[in-house]
């Protein structure tokens, strides 16, 4: 990519696999190289490099002073209930946009939290109906927060977060979104889009390792949320209140993966930030797509709808194809592809995030190629109806 810091990983020295998944994802060797010092919780350089990340990633969400970012150890969806369960009051009532794996995972959240929810769901390749999700909010007044997820990696499909944000706002809900799969590759800019809180972590598209959730909090927001929180460990308002005093955790951070977070952050400046980051991704998307199409497969989703991080392809109807030998065949030629989640369609995703680019793309898809061949298939009725 011109003026880009980009360089291809290296796999082919590690023998690591390239991994073609929502996260975790293929990483660069520098980020890697990171992790093999180890550090104090208590340290004061380690201190200065959390407070850099947390600074930082309030920034690329364009929250100035009145945001704050909140670490949460764990997974993303360690972050997601730390961001519902302690923004989302005893009393609260939260309308739960569903069109995917994700949003049902909130609704589940939700629950078992004593949470009262009303949904509105979709199909996994049907965006939220924005006049659906207005009649609702007029029709309920004792709802409080709207939920919602960025990119539903689900079947790929990337949800209207801008307008969801403007119809919430309008009747004075809370705003809660799940951009675990799009935070750093699209934008999300918390003040136009009036977001309460959003919830991403270190293994998508910052290009960082597993071990770190954050949410991206409205300070008067979340300052009204103590209390709230149905657990210890995941109580954001008591997570901030401490490192606002202290500069610690509550219990024991991942160091290592809070450093390897802050070199991944410094090689997403490099390259340009989020206009970067997303032009390459979207660039790989581009190279898939039409590659794939060439190969006879058919993408799930219009143009419209696909967001730049995994696409869904249907299944071949050629009984020759096999899904197992499919994935067997490209792991073993060092490509690591998803299975399918959809309940519309059989089908199998292909990502397009992380330290991957225009080469590993292409072969990837002659990889794809060399398998159809293996099988027998005619690549032309590869294609589904």
């Amino acid at each position: 990519m011109t003026g880009s810091t980009y360089a291809s990983p290296a796999c082919s020295e590690t023998g690591d696999p390239l991994l073609l998944t929502p996260g975790p994802l293929t990483t660069s060797r520098t980020v890697k190289t990171a992790m093999v010092h180890d550090w104090g919780s208590r340290d004061a350089n380690f201190i200065e490099i959390n407070r850099s990340v947390l600074a930082r990633l309030a920034a690329i969400a364009n929250g100035g002073n009145d945001w704050v970012s909140v670490p949460m150890q764990g997974s993303g969806t360690f972050a997601v209930e730390a961001m519902l369960t302690t923004f989302v009051p005893p009393g609260g009532e939260v309308l739960v946009l569903i069109n995917g794996a994700y949003g049902k995972r909130a609704k589940r959240i939700l629950e078992i939290a004593g949470r009262k929810t009303v949904v509105h769901e979709t199909a996994e390749d049907t965006p939220p109906d924005l006049a659906q999700i207005e009649k609702v909010l007029a029709a309920t007044p004792s709802i409080t927060h709207v939920f919602a997820v960025h990119c539903e990696t689900t079947a790929g499909i990337l949800n209207p977060i801008a307008q969801i944000g403007a119809i919430a706002a309008r009747y004075g809900k809370g705003y809660l979104l799940d951009s675990m799969s799009a935070f750093g590759a699209l934008p999300v800019d918390v003040q136009t889009m009036h977001i309460d809180a959003v919830a991403a972590s270190s293994n998508k598209c910052i290009e960082g390792v597993p071990g770190l959730g954050f949410v991206i909090c409205r300070r008067e927001a979340l300052s009204r949320a103590k209390g709230n929180a149905t657990t210890l460990v995941l109580d954001l308002h008591e997570q901030w209140t401490n490192l606002e005093k202290t500069s610690q955790y509550r219990f024991t951070p991942p160091t290592h993966v809070i450093v390897a977070f802050h070199q991944a952050l410094e090689e997403f400046d490099a390259e340009g930030g989020v206009a970067g980051r997303g032009a390459r991704y979207r660039n790989n998307c581009r190279i898939l797509v039409e590659g794939m199409r060439a190969l006879g497969f058919k993408p799930l989703l219009s143009e419209a709808l696909q967001a730049p991080i995994i696409v869904t392809f249907h299944m071949p109807e050629d009984p020759r194809f096999e899904f197992q030998r499919f994935y067997d065949s490209l792991k073993a030629r060092g490509y690591v592809i998803y299975p399918g989640k959809l309940t519309v369609a059989d089908s199998f995703r292909i990502g397009c995030i992380g330290r991957l680019g225009e080469r590993e793309m292409r072969a990837a898809l002659n990889a794809i190629a060399e398998v159809l061949d293996e099988m027998g298939m005619n690549r032309a009725v590869a294609r589904t109806a």
